[in-house]
Parts: structure tokens; sequence; C-alpha cells
């Protein structure tokens, strides 16, 4: 009997029910409550600077989840945890759902975002772990690419909501409907490494079989093939032990996941700055998005054929470029016609981009046991974009957007020269 190593790799077949399905799902329910969460706070009697302030809740509880959901995917396992993550996030939505105050309503955002950290690592760990070198940047884009669905559409799906039940709860309960369809999936999905690992522990006492036939004796040796223990270090021996790679390769991807956050803060400021009317922007950044999410599955395609840095270093080059040059047209006649174009070029830098962050967590992540590494490699990619934001907004109150965005070019840029020295040395191209 053949072993499954044999059998063809198909990414969406083996893990859509476990990984792609539900991310998507989860994405698309996020995405809807995104957009809502100034105005559900806003409902409660909060003023501007304090639904700011709920509306980033989320991205603090999904900074700060990073490191525990780690050690729980260590402990408790990949299915477990994103199970475990689901119905936690219910009772955020429950909190969101019953909030009498504006305290309530952003310790029930903050609990959401952390949950959302803990399916993120789980998610990460279990592709790191099961997905072959040469196939992993397209399953991992692919991951990219579901989440991205997800997020695309959800406003969609929230403005029609909207339009519908005139209601902003109406996106509240959509959410929790799609975090039990992901439960539902995660709970009760077919586990293909489950048959596979069955498939292959028949094929390996086959040929057991035929080699006690042909020696006329048993050993009494193991079958080739079994699970060697696994050497759990804990979250921190694992950051001080791969502090070498976390302080260097993990530096430029917070580079990375800074300059593609900054897409989002500086592209909208920047069109309101020239005077651009609502619709025209909403086009552009629309348009925008749509050439990012084209591209998720050439950036897997690339790093799998030519190698990870083809992917990173035009990534961050085009992107780099983009905020450099547009930094010096804001008072150009020809304003706008220069905002649409390197809008575009930005995100053709972005959709380069698509999983070369959790691909090379992939690659540099220790074999035995991934997740609390990965948990640090998130922390500082998520890091990286949420600290952006602040950042655009100190420099262009402390000087001008020119400035801010200028030196988001220039984060690229260096981000480009860090990806060149480092990911040779500590995730070089295997055969």
């Amino acid at each position: 009997m053949p072993s499954t190593a044999d059998a063809p790799f198909d990414p969406i077949r083996r893990y859509a029910p476990m990984i792609y399905g539900p991310t998507a799902l989860y994405s698309l329910g996020q995405g809807a409550i995104l957009p809502l969460l100034p105005a559900l706070a806003a409902d409660l009697g909060a003023d501007l600077a304090v639904a700011a302030l709920v509306s980033a809740a989320i991205v603090v509880g999904q900074l700060a989840g990073n490191i525990p959901a780690g050690w729980l995917v260590s402990k408790a396992g990949e299915r477990r945890t994103m199970l475990i993550a689901s119905l936690a996030s219910l009772v955020g939505i429950a909190g969101m759902l019953l909030a009498p105050h504006i305290a309530l309503l952003g310790l029930s955002v903050l609990l959401i975002g952390f949950c959302a950290s803990s399916f993120a690592v789980a998610r990460h760990t279990f592709m790191t772990t099961r997905v072959p070198y040469a196939h992993r940047a397209r399953a991992l884009a692919l991951v990219g690419g579901s989440f991205r669905l997800g997020g695309f559409t959800g406003p969609f799906v929230s403005a029609g909501l909207l339009a519908l039940f005139g209601d902003e709860i109406a996106s509240v309960w959509f959410f929790a409907v799609c975090l039990l369809g992901v439960a539902a999936l995660v709970a009760f999905g077919p586990d293909p490494e489950e048959k596979a690992l069955i498939a292959d522990r028949l094929a390996a006492r086959e040929r057991a079989d035929a080699r006690a036939d042909l020696d006329e004796e048993d050993t009494g040796e193991p079958v080739t093939g079994s699970i060697p223990a696994t050497e759990r270090i804990g979250v921190l021996r694992t950051m001080h032990r791969h502090r070498g790679v976390l302080a260097r390769l993990g530096a430029a991807a917070a580079s990375l996941a800074a300059v593609r956050s900054a897409r989002q803060a500086v592209l909208p400021l920047w069109g309101v700055s020239i005077g651009l009317d609502s619709q025209t922007l909403a086009l552009v950044v629309g348009v925008a998005g749509a050439v990012e999410f084209s591209l998720f599955y050439v950036s897997g395609q690339v790093m799998d054929r030519f190698g990870r840095l083809w992917a990173a270093v035009p990534a961050l080059l085009l992107m780099g470029a983009g905020f450099g040059a547009l930094a010096f047209t804001h008072d150009l006649d020809s304003a706008v016609l220069w905002f649409g174009v390197l809008a575009l070029v930005i995100g053709v830098g972005n959709g380069l981009s698509s999983g070369i962050l959790l691909t090379l967590g992939a690659d540099v992540a220790p074999e035995r046991d991934p997740a609390p590494f990965l948990g640090a490699w998130r922390t500082l990619t998520d890091g990286g974009a949420a600290l952006t934001p602040l950042i655009v907004s100190a420099v262009t109150a402390a000087a001008s957007l020119s400035v801010a965005t200028g030196l988001v070019g220039v984060v690229g840029l260096v981000g480009a020269a860090a990806f060149v020295r480092y990911v040779p040395r500590y995730a070089p191209r295997r055969n």
C-alpha cells in the first residue's frame, strides 16, 4: 500500500474544512462588525476619542493574546484551541449585545481580539507542522487569501444588514452565527491528518509484516514511522533560545507588517488632504483592495517556485517606493492622478506580500513545538502593524502628512534590505 506521502498534495481539498473555511467565516463575521464599533460605542454615549479606543481594543487584544495563545496551543493542541477561541468569542459577543455601558463594550471587544489571536496562532501552528515545505507558501497564501476574502466582503454584508434591519446589532448577531459555524467546522469537520496517520500506520505495519515473513522471526522492534515524543520548553525559554532570529528576521517582518498597516492609515488621510470626495476616495481604495486580493495566490506560487525573497523584496520595494513617491505629490496639480496610480502600486506590493509573514514564521519555527515561537513571532508582526497608525498620527501632528508618508517609504526600503540580509541566513531555500 502506498503511503500518503506518495499522493499528490492538495492543500485546498485537505484543509478546507479545518482551516480555510473557518478562516473565511471568522474573518467575514469580524469584518462585518469592525466598521460599526465606533457607532456601537457612540450609541452608549461615547465621544470620538472613547469610540476610537473601543475600535482599537480588538487590536490590543490580538497583540496581548499572541504569547498566551502560543502556550495554550502547546498544551491543548490546535483543534481544541480553535474551538476554545470560537466559544470564548461568543462570550464577547454576548457582552456586546448586553453591554449597558461603554466599559463592558470595550472589555467585550478586547476579549474578541484576544480570542482572535488564539485562533490565528493555532491555525498557523497547524499549517506549520503539517504542510510540506515545497507547498508551504501556497498553502499559507491561501490562508491569507481566505482571511482577506472575509475581511473584504464583511463590510458589504454589514451594509446589507443595516439596510435590511436598520440596526448595527444585526451585524453582531451575524458574527455570532459565523462563530457557531466556525466552532462546528472545527469540532465536527474531518481531520485529514488523522486519516493520513492511519493510512501511514497501516502501510508501515504491512511493511513490517512483510519483513517478518522474510526473516521468519519477529524482532520485537517498534514499527517504523512512530511519532517521537515532543520536547516542550515553554514560551519564555523558546523566546530566549531563538532571540537571534526574533530580533533580526522578526524585526524585518515587523517592518513589512508596519508598511502594510500604513496603507490603511495613510491612503484615506491622503485622499482627504488633497480634497477627494468620499465616493472617489472609496473607489480608489476599493480598486486597490481588489488588486491586493487578486494577487494573494501569486505570492505563494512565487515563494514556492523561486524562494521567499522573490516575493518579500519586490513587495517591500513597491510599497516603499510607492509611499516615498507619494510624499512628493501632495501639492502637484496632478495630485489626484498620482494618488490613484501610486495607490495601485502599493496595492500590487501588498498583494505580492500575502502569506509572507506566515510562511517565514513557519520556516524558522522549531519543528517539534512551534506554537510558543509563533506566538512570539506574531507579537512582533502585530506590534509593527499596531504601532504604525500611532506613529503616522504623531509625525503628521509634529510635521506633516507628507513627512509621515515619506517615513513609511523609508521603513519599506530598509525592511527590504533587512530581508536580503537575514532571510538567506535564517530561512535559506531548501531543495
